[in-house]
């Protein structure tokens, strides 16, 4: 029974990160660029504002998985925190791979690699959940997943100027 609210609630993830993380790729636009949103959504199109399309939608997410599961599966909270630095390193390698591979990018594998990241960040949620091998990580996971959160606020702010914060079409901002 338990694997069984524990499988829904992990393909309702699936859909709840999918959905709200390609929303927040138009957000910032939409709110008029609104200073506040940026720090949650994509300012640009580097792959590190895209980064953010994944890891807030996932966040909000996991609270909500922890909150659920936490008394049936006592390591969720280390598998949700090993879930958003997986989808999260998941993104920038995929897309520094096959972009540096090909030699140029391709808007339908930049989106793809989301989904994707997406899905196999919640394969690893699932398994650890189950296996309770992240379990006395948490600590650590959760200090880098918090450190994140300062990045994303510091990076929208001031970018730097490497590849991981420029925009393909070359702005930072």
């Amino acid at each position: 029974m338990f694997m069984k609210g524990l499988k829904s609630n992990i393909i309702a993830g699936i859909i709840f990160v999918s959905a709200l993380g390609t929303l927040f790729q138009f957000l910032y636009k939409w709110s008029g660029n609104n200073f506040f949103i940026g720090f949650f959504t994509s300012v640009n199109e580097s792959v590190w504002e895209h980064t953010k399309l994944f890891f807030f939608p996932m966040l909000i997410y996991s609270v909500y998985l922890c909150k659920k599961n936490g008394r049936d599966y006592p390591g969720i909270k280390s598998a949700a925190a090993s879930g958003i630095l997986s989808g999260v390193s998941f993104i920038i390698v995929s897309y520094y791979t096959y972009s540096g591979i090909a030699g140029f990018h391709v808007s339908f594998i930049d989106i793809s690699i989301f989904y994707i990241s997406v899905i196999l960040s919640f394969l690893i949620v699932y398994k650890l959940a189950l296996s309770r091998k992240a379990v006395n990580f948490y600590t650590l996971l959760l200090i880098i997943d918090i450190a994140l959160i300062c990045l994303y606020v510091i990076f929208t702010l001031f970018p730097p100027d490497i590849p991981l914060f420029i925009s393909p079409d070359g702005s930072s901002k």
